[in-house]
């Protein structure tokens, strides 16, 4: 195991949270320095994909990148969870965010402009000076001390434009833009309006530029609320089908549905999906933290596999110049043999189709390059990066593993996050089993005199029925005979095989939650326990 591997697992017992980041965070960037750095440098690979990674890269917070055709309701989103204006903030039904904005945690409000942002080397957007004073004017940073930021930071992307807007000129490459942040995001947020489905020409290469992320994507349906149960049932079916002509994967993305801004329900017939959509989302934001050091890890992987690659295209291409005449021709006609040599070095060194680079951003690239002056194959080089991906990359998994069970849960808070988790409003608070938790009352007495008169037509015997005449009536329910077996041990609280009047109302209300939609608790919650079931508490003295 590495030195600082084991300097470091010394010291857990004495560490906190924050130094345990620190120990992953170490290991990671010395990985990269010293096994795929080397790599990079050597075959120009920050030239053709994607510049070196830095300090900030390893030690940002968890980020989340907004993406979405205009007035889809980004930066509605953004105030949502953050429950609070930002600088920079503007919001319409007409295009109005032009900006990239990095909504980051700062003791102070304020912003910051593009070109001071990237010459802050504690900030992780140094590399994208590379695109010029054109994006830089279009990009700032917007600090604010929210609780929900100290967490996570959330990137705004200007809103995606359609018809003929989209032929206008943004003076950057925005979706290189794109690329550059998908590489370096948590989570890829595709925002879509319930009333504008349609995909624009922008929108659909931007989506595009997420390829080889889509671990990372999530979807949502914003202001599901506009539109009836009926035409959302055709808007969700219809989303499907236009982002499966976008997105080449056989799994299915995951789309939340609902209404993510702070204002009244236009249509409440599902609202109960939408509470249940926003706390999945919820979820799986709050996760962020705690999954970080993974991701970083998984990037670090997906990095070092498609540098390996690029090492054998370059060196590849470098072997089959002529050394004196002919140069251009062989270079052209290499360029053009692309798609080939790509299944040349697939079969030599087998490698995934996936791992290769897209061959025409590949071939409009190499038109820039003498190919006489790339670097023949290293392979110390290559062998470094093997055994990074062989036995070092194990090792860290496991001290991952081991730290995120020292560690206390990492979960996003303050903002939205907090508005559902306590209280009556938390979700699922007074339903299905939930319901009458706080009431003194038994809940199962309303309906218990319908339930008597059931009970009393199965021949009870001394008060109670057998578990024959019990199932008679419990599979008049037509639920499997799992779910009545699981109703069954809840419901006879003195494990006798038989159901008083009580019991036998407690499994018909059972039956009910469970026909209602609602999960059946694991054991019985103290409030459901028939009156007569409960043991009586020890008078105080």
């Amino acid at each position: 195991m590495f030195s600082w591997m084991g300097r470091q697992a010394g010291g857990r017992e004495r560490a906190g949270g924050a130094d345990a980041v620190q120990t992953v965070t170490g290991g990671l960037r010395s990985l990269y320095l010293r096994k795929v750095l080397p790599l990079e440098e050597a075959y120009r690979f920050h030239e053709f994909h994607s510049p070196a990674l830095e300090d900030a890269d390893f030690e940002n917070k968890p980020m989340i990148l907004l993406v979405g055709q205009y007035s889809t309701g980004k930066t509605t989103f953004i105030r949502y969870l953050l429950e609070q204006d930002f600088p920079g903030m503007r919001i319409g039904p007409e295009p109005t965010t032009d900006s990239f904005i990095a909504v980051m945690y700062g003791e102070t409000e304020g912003s910051t402009p593009g070109n001071a942002l990237v010459v802050d080397p504690k900030k992780p957007f140094r590399k994208l000076s590379r695109f010029g004073n054109a994006f830089l004017n279009r990009f700032m940073c917007s600090q604010l001390p929210n609780q929900v930021l100290k967490s996570i930071s959330i990137i705004d992307s200007p809103g995606i434009l359609s018809g003929e807007k989209q032929r206008i000129s943004r003076g950057y490459d925005f979706c290189q833009v794109l690329q550059w942040f998908a590489e370096r995001v948590d989570r890829i947020i595709l925002l879509f309006d319930a009333h504008k489905l349609d995909i624009s020409d922008e929108f659909s290469e931007a989506i595009k530029a997420f390829r080889g992320q889509d671990d990372k994507i999530r979807v949502v349906l914003n202001k599901a609320d506009q539109v009836d149960t009926q035409q959302l049932m055709r808007v969700y079916g219809a989303l499907m089908w236009s982002l499966g002509k976008v997105i080449n994967t056989p799994e299915v993305l995951r789309v939340y549905i609902g209404s993510f801004w702070a204002q009244p329900l236009q249509n409440t017939d599902n609202r109960r999906l939408f509470e249940a959509e926003a706390q999945d989302l919820f979820r799986d934001i709050q996760s962020l933290p705690q999954k970080a050091a993974v991701r970083k890890l998984n990037d670090l992987i997906k990095r070092a596999r498609l540098a390996k690659v690029h090492a054998y295209i370059i060196s590849h291409l470098k072997r089959e110049m002529p050394s004196v005449f002919g140069k251009e021709n062989k270079k052209r006609e290499l360029i053009s043999r692309l798609p080939e040599i790509y299944l040349q070095l697939q079969r030599e060194y087998q490698i995934s189709a996936g791992d290769f680079p897209e061959v025409k951003a590949m071939q409009e690239q190499l038109e820039n390059y003498d190919f006489t002056k790339f670097h023949s194959l290293k392979p110390k080089l290559i062998e470094a990066v093997d055994n990074m991906l062989s036995n070092k990359i194990s090792s860290l998994m496991n001290l991952i593993s081991q730290e995120e069970i020292s560690m206390p849960t990492q979960l996003v808070q303050g903002g939205a996050f907090d508005g559902t988790t306590e209280g009556p409003f938390n979700q699922g608070y007074g339903e299905g089993a939930k319901e009458g938790a706080d009431e003194e009352e038994w809940v199962v007495a309303k309906d218990k005199p319908i339930y008597d008169e059931l009970f009393y037509t199965l021949s009870p015997v001394n008060g109670k029925i057998s578990g024959v005449n019990a199932k008679k009536e419990m599979v008049t329910s037509k639920l499997p005979n799992s779910v009545l077996g699981k109703i069954w041990k809840l419901a006879d609280c003195d494990c006798d095989g038989m159901l008083d009047e009580e019991e036998f109302a407690l499994a018909k209300h059972l039956i009910k939650i469970k026909l209602d939609g609602y999960e059946l608790p694991s054991s019985l919650p103290p409030h459901l326990v028939p009156p007569s079931h409960r043991k009586s508490l020890p008078k105080a003295d």
